[in-house]
């Protein structure tokens, strides 16, 4: 799927700001869309950051808590 092996990816993030991660796993761009979904029924979802700090983007695809990671990479 992508070169993190599935683990999280941290970003910093400004408050107020939106990010738009990738849901088909396609991405160069990692955790974030590059537009590699075109052509299929994926769509990247919209993230607005309510602080500025790091976050963990889920790389694996798995979690309930899209786009945060929550661990569901572990259960591989």
């Amino acid at each position: 799927m992508n070169d993190t092996n599935n683990k999280p990816i941290a970003v910093e993030v400004e408050e107020g700001k939106d990010y738009f991660w990738c849901t088909c796993g396609k991405s160069s761009k990692q955790p974030f869309c590059d537009g590699s979904h075109k052509g299929s029924d994926f769509k990247p979802l919209k993230y607005t950051a309510e602080k500025s700090g790091k976050l963990f983007f889920c790389s694996c695809k798995k979690t309930a808590n899209a786009p945060l990671c929550d661990g569901s990479h572990k259960e591989d």
